[in-house]
């Protein structure tokens, strides 16, 4: 079958569509027809193999994958072969066919696409661990969305708007603030200058800022908690902006407000069975109306590699997602 191969760590412009052997199921297992992979930024961390949980070489990346159900291992009900699915396919899903804990696979409603749900494992998992549970996010609360312009931000600001909260977007060009405003976001902020506190100032007029949630790290994020209420909470979700911060603690303590982390993959791992239910309210707010999962652009096979290497430079709009 048909794969993305990565044989050494390093850039991901030098990984290369390759033949390898289908996997074969074990108890267990499930083998889905991959039809779709949503792509991030971790992916490329991966690849560069400086991710904090490191894959053994020779892997497949990418593993947020929609599909059929192809093939089942003992132990495993064969009346799943044919059903649609979402899934976290650890072992790798940029391939042809991908092996799946069969238990993690998640039904697709006719309603939601492959492609749609292929978008949505990691970003919007996320969002929803992160505002609903980790940041408890109420309607009419002010949530600062940094990094917006990425599939991380998107997913955020969707699912806010879908908790009914009023939704800040920070990005740092003109493109990218109208790619959020289209998203859905009520106030934009561009964060790229040095006074760009003195901007979400403006924006904000006077509004409570409840909530911060932060992709990004680096000098932005001590800026955005400076920001915050008194009691508010600042979500950390991940440094894709490079260094990792370090924000006095005097500031929680004279705001009342707290630093909450968002390690959606971390509580997975922690409790095999803590991915399911995030899936299916997924799925649920998806068939409310409340967030539409979507991607921002569709690529062939042949293009993940340099999809992969604009993620990692941000200079990617959206959720990319690759079609098999």
């Amino acid at each position: 079958m048909r794969a993305i191969h990565c044989t050494a760590y390093g850039d991901p412009k030098d990984l290369i569509v390759a033949e390898i052997a289908e996997p074969s199921p074990e108890p267990g297992d499930a083998v889905v027809a991959v039809e779709a992979v949503g792509l991030g930024f971790v992916d490329g961390l991966h690849v560069r193999g400086g991710y904090q949980v490191k894959r053994p070489l020779p892997f497949v990346p990418g593993s947020e994958i929609a599909g059929r159900i192809v093939a089942v291992g003992p132990a495993v009900r064969p009346d799943l072969v044919g059903q649609r699915v979402m899934a976290l396919a650890e072992r790798g899903g940029l391939a042809e066919r991908a092996l799946v804990t069969a238990e993690q696979c998640i039904p697709l409603p006719d309603g939601i696409s492959a492609v749609a749900a292929a978008s949505s494992v990691v970003n919007y998992s996320t969002g929803i661990y992160g505002l609903e549970t980790c940041g408890r996010v109420q309607p009419g609360e002010t949530v600062l969305v940094l990094g917006a312009s990425g599939g991380v931000g998107m997913a955020a600001i969707d699912i806010a708007k879908g908790m009914g909260a009023t939704v800040v977007a920070a990005a740092s060009s003109a493109d990218k603030l109208a790619a959020c405003r289209a998203r859905g976001a009520d106030l934009l902020v561009d964060y790229s200058g040095p006074e760009w506190r003195r901007a979400l100032e403006q924006v904000l007029a006077g509004r409570r800022l409840d909530v911060v949630y932060d992709p990004v790290g680096d000098r932005w994020s001590e800026t955005a908690f400076r920001c915050l209420a008194p009691g508010g909470r600042h979500l950390v979700v991940g440094f894709a902006g490079g260094d990792i911060p370090r924000i006095p603690l005097n500031l929680p303590l004279l705001k009342r407000a707290s630093i909450v982390g968002v390690d959606w993959g971390g509580h997975v791992r922690a409790d095999k069975g803590a991915a399911r239910p995030l899936f299916e309210r997924l799925l649920e707010l998806a068939g409310q109306g409340l967030i539409s999962p979507e991607p921002s652009a569709t690529y062939p096979l042949e293009e993940a590699p340099s999809v992969i290497e604009r993620l990692l430079g941000r200079a990617n709009i959206g959720k990319p997602v690759i079609v098999m």
